[in-house]
């Protein structure tokens, strides 16, 4: 589904990997990916010129995320799953059981820290329509909310979606290290082929402010 996790020149843990085709992530599953070699470090883009990214946060682990141009909210319950490695070394994603929730990949940067924290949902599932099943109503310059652990909420301003081919996955651009807090939101898209969603869509956001949760 993935490829594997590697560590970058910070002191955080940052994902350079791919989710190249993110299983369940369509009516009838998906499939894996063999990992790069190596991966090289992606600049940060530059700022959207409606707001200057906010400073970063020390790490904290996301209790909640709110899309609401998708109609996303996972609760206030502690209900974003933590997400490891699977025993291929590839990253986990939630299980159709839970397709109904977000998922973060927990040996990387927390939203808020320095770097592309990851985030990843199902679009659908053989059961049917999952939590971002409205992400293409999400445009450029919408808000995606994570309140943290340490009772923070973290927002991010939406700068960029795309829709790749899994084959073509931008590896580097999602994952590599970036200087300042951002934010990777990944599910499936396209249409179905032979049961499976064959892309990835993919919203950038980097953080614009800090609030209480």
């Amino acid at each position: 589904m993935s490829r594997r996790p590697a560590r970058t020149r910070t002191a955080s843990v940052v994902l350079v990997a791919a989710l190249a085709a993110l299983v369940g992530c369509s009516a009838g599953g998906g499939a894996g990916a063999t990992p790069p070699a190596h991966v090289v470090e992606a600049s940060a883009p530059a700022p959207t010129a409606s707001a200057a990214p906010a400073g970063p946060l020390g790490r904290s682990l996301p209790v909640r995320v709110r899309v609401p141009a998708a109609g996303v909210d996972t609760g206030s319950d502690g209900s974003v799953l933590g997400l490891g490695l699977n025993a291929d070394g590839t990253v986990e994603v939630p299980s159709e059981a839970e397709a109904d929730r977000i998922g973060w990949y927990e040996k990387g940067v927390t939203p808020g820290e320095t770097g592309p924290a990851v985030l990843v949902g199902h679009f659908d599932t053989a059961r049917g329509p999952a939590v971002l099943k409205d992400v293409s109503r999400v445009r450029v310059g919408d808000e995606i909310t994570v309140t943290r652990a340490d009772g923070k909420t973290a927002v991010f301003r939406v700068t960029e979606l795309e829709q790749v081919d899994k084959d073509a996955f931008p590896t580097a651009k999602v994952y590599g290290n970036t200087t300042r807090p951002e934010l990777r939101l990944v599910t499936c898209g396209g249409e179905l082929v032979d049961g499976h969603r064959p892309d990835n869509i993919i919203l950038y956001a980097e953080l614009v402010a800090t609030r209480a949760a």
